[in-house]
């Protein structure tokens, strides 16, 4: 039976059109809000991530760790980024959700318990920042054996010998970080430089399915369209940020966004 995350990119395909995936952190800035903003996105996205906050998420950049920060002040833990998964699942079951993250969280809750718990509330994907390959092997062996996709991480310098290597023991997705950087940098390699990068990874094995991640706004998304699938996270985070400074409802605003995004890969 192939996944949802499978079946949401072959329907791209067929629309012949990346992927749109939106990444949100859990519980910002409360839980109410968080669920309503996932049911309001997932009309337009066709994969969404939810970052589990963390209170040095060292690859973030300053929007998403703001986010983070909030979560984690208004009391969100991560009992309650599940609750938020279950609830969403129960209204949007075929809409894939990946959780993101890091390592000292399942560590600290146990890898099996931290599984079952993402079986239970229906996760269909993970991506730990911070468990790199080869080092993640045995974990994503676990997370197949649960029906989970573990999302395998490639950057501008790894080597052509280990992108070999990982993308054969990754699973549906592979996540292309385009820059040396951490989130919501402005982009230091021109959109063609990356895709130049992006079409030699897609050499080595087309079949898998490889999205591109990091400095992706509406400024840039245009002209990575020709990739399977792409990630914006921080431009969404800073909707919430400046909606809340403004004592203004964040949902609205951002369901706009991600339509707005769709419309320029369409």
């Amino acid at each position: 039976m192939k996944s949802k995350i499978t079946l949401a990119f072959k329907q791209c395909i067929k629309e012949k059109r990346p992927a749109l995936i939106t990444y949100t952190v859990a519980g910002d800035n409360t839980k109410k809000i968080s669920l309503k903003i996932l049911n309001s996105i997932a009309k337009h996205a066709d994969i969404l991530e939810l970052g589990f906050p963390h209170n040095t998420p060292i690859a973030d950049g300053g929007q998403i760790q703001t986010s983070s920060y909030r979560a984690l002040k208004n009391g969100i833990r991560l009992k309650d980024v599940f609750h938020i998964v279950k609830k969403f699942k129960k209204s949007n079951p075929n809409k894939p959700l990946i959780l993101m993250g890091y390592y000292n969280l399942i560590y600290q809750r146990g890898e099996n318990n931290f599984l079952n718990s993402c079986k239970i509330s229906g996760v269909d994907g993970l991506i730990v920042v911070d468990l790199p390959y080869p080092e993640n092997k045995n974990f994503a062996k676990k997370c197949k054996k649960k029906s989970i996709n573990f999302i395998q991480l490639l950057s501008p310098t790894t080597s052509k010998e280990r992108i070999k290597k990982i993308i054969k023991d990754s699973h549906d997705m592979i996540y292309y970080i385009s820059m040396l950087s951490t989130t919501g940098g402005k982009l230091k390699v021109s959109p063609k430089k990356i895709i130049q990068n992006y079409k030699k990874i897609k050499k080595i094995n087309r079949k898998k399915n490889l999205v591109i991640g990091f400095g992706i706004t509406n400024k840039t998304i245009s002209s990575l369209k020709n990739s399977d699938g792409l990630v914006v996270g921080s431009q969404l985070c800073k909707v919430i940020n400046d909606s809340i400074k403004k004592r203004q409802n964040p949902v609205t605003k951002l369901s706009k966004l991600v339509y707005n995004l769709k419309k320029q890969i369409l």
